[in-house]
């Protein structure tokens, strides 16, 4: 039951115990008990809204970064991921494999901005041996909710 309510709850994070219970055929007191369990447990960390920020005035820049770093013994990357975590650009990082070993999702309000952290900040930590930074130019699909506007005009035309 616990795969289920997280589903439910990842899709539509404003669910009550109650609607859980109705969709899942469960005891609402049930479905809220585990709720709570799961929470005091980690398993659920938080609640969030996904957000389409290109829709407001205050649009901002995100970039994803791809950091080689040298990992230190008995830490391995932890150490380094604790640190660039705590900056307050950083939405993201997660272990890679393959061809670079940090993705660190940043935003800013502008390129130069996150250029800037880049640069004067992930850069210059002792352990990144190199950066390489992509600009993320439209986002159509967070968390599982897509972002793209199908309205269509009185022509028939997408706005996009």
């Amino acid at each position: 039951m616990d795969q289920k309510i997280l589903k439910l709850l990842y899709q539509n994070g404003k669910l009550t115990a109650e609607d859980i219970a109705t969709r899942l055929g469960a005891d609402a007191t049930a479905v809220a008990d585990r709720i709570k369990e799961m929470e005091k447990a980690g398993i659920i960390r938080g609640y969030k809204a996904v957000i389409d920020w290109e829709k407001l005035d205050s649009v901002y820049v995100s970039a994803i970064i791809e950091l080689k770093v040298t990992p230190k013994a008995e830490l391995g990357f932890e150490e380094i991921a604790e640190k660039v975590m705590k900056y307050p650009e950083v939405e993201s990082v997660y272990l890679m494999s393959g061809t670079y070993d940090l993705n660190v999702v940043v935003k800013g309000k502008t390129f130069q901005q996150v250029a800037m952290f880049v640069a004067k900040e992930l850069s210059t930590i002792p352990a990144v041996q190199s950066t390489a930074t992509h600009f993320v130019l439209r986002r159509y699909k967070e968390s599982d909710v897509e972002l793209i506007n199908t309205d269509t005009d009185d022509r028939g035309n997408f706005w996009l």
